[in-house]
């Protein structure tokens, strides 16, 4: 039998949860490649629902604090993604809202366009392949000859983590980046020391526009503003000066520019930079400083041209900006 090294560090518990989310967020731990052997030498996996066969009980069980690390990610859109929420918020230590879906709300919080009865008519009852005469919906509470069957409370509006629970770090991304989470997990897994709480982690202070290698020019302003398949883009002039929408102003650089590398220009997903909390707000301010026109009739008609405002510069952060959502 191989003796154990007294000298070792024992290792941290971690858990990964998926709320509202995709799982991107999920997949990109994954995507540590061979490096997830290092993970797992210094880490014991002891929650993560779709990889694991741990039970809410069995999480439930744990002391509180018990786990050193866990990655929430996705948002917070129905009773069940609360309840977790708080069960791990109790049982853990060092909590980070993971990806864009828990830091900000992301693609699941564009539901806050419209509230839980427009979207249930809609997917229920007006979809062109929905056959559904007797307008049945799902219920919290269904009872059968077995028993009953339950379903998670879907809520009106979609929450971000940090508006649910307490929350100790942002790691922003969708999903993060792989070099960043090994980056953070290395740094908490060593003892190194962390930034304070609340801080975020695994992302840069300076926007995407200071990482990103395109040809900039004094001059940005624009008279048109285009869709990306509206131009034959030269792989090389920054995508504001072609007229396309890019949200480097407005977006924290960290995730190595992959979007503007494959051509296609920022959304967003890394959320503001430090002094911008709201990164809607911030591109907008941005937008109206290159429109080349004094004419107030022209300047509404150049405006008209950005397909979909409000899901272009509030993709991923809607339910953690400043105005959360529409007014119905």
């Amino acid at each position: 039998m191989e003796a154990k090294d007294k000298n070792a560090k024992p290792k941290i518990k971690m858990a990964v949860y998926w709320g509202s989310a995709c799982g991107g967020c999920c997949v990109s731990v994954l995507d540590v490649h061979e490096a997830l052997f290092d993970v797992i030498a210094a880490a014991d996996l002891v929650f993560w629902p779709i990889a694991l066969d741990i039970k809410y009980k069995d999480v439930e069980a744990m002391a509180d604090q018990e786990i050193d690390l866990c990655l929430y990610n996705g948002a917070v859109r129905n009773s069940e993604n609360e309840h977790i929420a708080h069960l791990l918020r109790k049982k853990t230590k060092i909590l980070v809202a993971y990806g864009s879906c828990a830091h900000m709300g992301g693609i699941p919080g564009l539901g806050n366009f419209s509230n839980r009865e427009g979207i249930f008519e809609r997917i229920y009852q007006t979809t062109e392949s929905t056959v559904n005469p007797d307008k049945i919906r799902p219920q919290t509470i269904t009872k059968v000859k077995e028993g009953e069957l339950t379903l998670p409370e879907f809520y009106n509006d979609v929450r971000t983590l940090d508006q649910t629970v307490d929350v100790d770090y942002y790691m922003p991304g969708c999903p993060p980046q792989t070099e960043r989470l090994l980056e953070v997990f290395t740094a908490i897994v060593t003892g190194a020391e962390l930034p304070p709480k609340g801080s975020v982690i695994g992302a840069y202070e300076k926007t995407q526009c200071d990482e990103c290698k395109r040809k900039k020019t004094e001059n940005k302003t624009v008279k048109e503003f285009k869709r990306p398949i509206d131009i034959v883009d030269d792989g090389e002039t920054c995508f504001l000066e072609q007229g396309v929408i890019c949200l480097g102003p407005a977006t924290r650089g960290g995730c190595g520019v992959r979007c503007i590398e494959g051509n296609a220009p920022c959304r967003g997903c890394y959320g503001p930079p430090a002094d911008s909390p709201d990164p809607g707000a911030k591109m907008m301010s941005a937008i109206g400083t290159m429109i080349d026109s004094d004419d107030e009739e022209e300047i509404q008609k150049i405006v008209e041209q950005i397909d979909d405002p409000a899901g272009t510069f509030y993709r991923f952060s809607l339910p953690g900006s400043i105005i959360r959502r529409k007014l119905l």
